[in-house]
């Protein structure tokens, strides 16, 4: 199965941001992906919190969702389009959700970002707060889809292995990846976390990122990638705005697991000594 991640350099026009998206989605398309996933804030990548609000819409019904529905039936794709705002009743802040297309336009699932980024970068001149303008979500991403079973999560939740191992434990069988990583960030840890997420769960992973210099004045690092189950990079796009594309290949997940058994040597609820 092919499968792509799309990586843009999103600005603050919501609407240049969707065009820009179709046009890499119909390029995933064009070259024979099934399942494209987007990045992190592909949508906008504001300059204040009170941006996200003003174009946030209600769950299941907003020109934004309703272009990505029309987008993945159109061009008959399993579509991951992480994230965009999503209001939460009684909230001024909003959930980052990643939303889960099948190629019908039907809605398969949402995940709401669980780890917010919030910290001080060492040795950068770097301070994020997310939590100041969104909430947390409260529940793994893990859908049943055309494609398989997928496990979806956002940029930050990478650093987090109990997070992967429980999609793991609920049937995930790709992991899929939306980001806006800082340059400091991603050029320290980027393709290490994407690597070990990937070989010590033995697992397909597919990973959109951000790329570039951002109207807001942020510059992410990029080098959207596909990674196998044994950890090696198949496809990755190190700058500007593009596709990148890779095959998955579920056959050779399931033989690598049972001749390397990693999954099934878990220690859980032993005591270490």
């Amino acid at each position: 199965m092919k499968v792509a991640a799309v990586q843009m350099t999103s600005g603050v026009d919501v609407t240049a941001n969707l065009a820009t998206a179709r046009r890499l989605l119909a390029q995933a398309a064009g070259q024979g992906a099934q399942l494209a996933v987007l990045p992190e804030n592909f949508a906008l990548m504001a300059r204040r919190e009170r941006d996200k609000r003003a174009i946030a819409e209600t769950d299941g019904d907003g020109p934004v969702q309703n272009a990505l529905a029309e987008t993945a039936r159109d061009l008959k794709l399993t579509l991951v389009a992480g994230t965009f705002p999503i209001r939460v009743p009684g909230e001024e802040r909003v959930a980052a959700a990643s939303l889960v297309y099948g190629p019908d336009g039907s809605r398969l699932g949402r995940y709401d970002k669980i780890h917010l980024f919030d910290v001080n970068v060492p040795d950068a001149a770097e301070s994020h707060r997310e939590s100041a303008g969104m909430v947390p979500g409260r529940g793994i991403g893990v859908f049943d889809t055309p494609v398989g079973r997928l496990g979806v999560v956002v940029c930050y939740d990478l650093r987090f292995p109990e997070l992967f191992r429980r999609m793991i434990d609920a049937g995930a069988q790709l992991f899929v990846v939306s980001a806006a990583f800082t340059v400091p960030t991603g050029e320290a840890h980027w393709h290490l976390l994407l690597r070990a997420r990937a070989v010590e769960n033995l697992c397909h992973l597919v990973a959109a990122a951000q790329a570039g210099a951002h109207e807001n004045g942020r510059e992410t690092y990029g080098h959207s990638a596909i990674i196998d189950c044994w950890g090696r990079v198949l496809g990755e796009l190190a700058a500007g705005e593009g596709v990148v594309t890779g095959e998955v290949d579920f056959e050779r997940q399931a033989r690598v697991r049972a001749e390397f058994p990693a999954l099934e040597h878990r220690v859980v609820g032993r005591t270490m000594v």
